[in-house]
């Protein structure tokens, strides 16, 4: 059980690390520019040029730790890299604040498809974790793919009309607040179809 913890722990260090190191470094160097070859860095771009190279770390020794990486975790890297390279190199935050849009699709997406083929991925991901049955996952299933496009369409509004501060926040409390609570919400349908007295 210890051993359960401690790998827990290490596992959401390793993904909560890379943020928070995000967050601290914007904070730090807000209104500060650095030039460099005669081109001037924003405080979101220094956070950027940080972030990617800390995610690459994590992920790397999360593969280390547990001797594999899901294709939740491939993927997010895999955006993470190319929108973060594209926002250092091209010294344009555009990128950067795109890629929660495009993940969260891509997340909202997959899920549908997998409900309009009679699969549910995250059942799949999740099931041996949670027994729960099969109308309870098609359930979450469905909301978790509306909150997910509600999600991009959420980051869409909020990185377009208010400032690389207020995105920042958003990106790292407001979205993790909203998983959150989109999970709290959903405990009356683990409880009606959960299968936890079969464990």
């Amino acid at each position: 059980m210890t051993e359960n913890n401690n790998s827990s722990f290490i596992s959401s260090a390793l993904e909560i690390g890379p943020v928070l190191v995000f967050f601290l470094v914007f904070i730090w160097r807000k209104g500060e520019t650095v030039v460099f070859y005669g081109h001037e860095y924003s405080g979101l771009i220094q956070a950027t040029a940080i972030f990617v190279p800390l995610m690459i770390l994590s992920t790397a020794i999360g593969w280390w730790l547990n001797g594999h990486l899901s294709k939740v975790q491939v993927l997010t890297l895999t955006l993470v890299v190319v929108f973060g390279a594209l926002t250092v190199f091209l010294n344009d935050e555009r990128f950067f604040k795109m890629k929660p849009t495009i993940i969260y699709v891509l997340f909202g997406a997959t899920i549908s498809f997998g409900l309009l083929r009679g699969k549910n991925y995250i059942q799949s991901l999740l099931g041996d974790r949670l027994p729960m049955e099969d109308a309870g996952w098609q359930i979450i299933g469905s909301r978790l793919a509306i909150f997910f496009f509600a999600l991009a369409v959420l980051n869409e509004i909020i990185w377009r009309t208010q400032s690389s501060e207020a995105w920042v926040y958003f990106k790292t409390f407001g979205l993790t607040g909203a998983v959150m609570l989109f999970m709290m919400l959903q405990y009356p349908v683990i409880k009606k179809y959960g299968q936890l007295n079969d464990l």
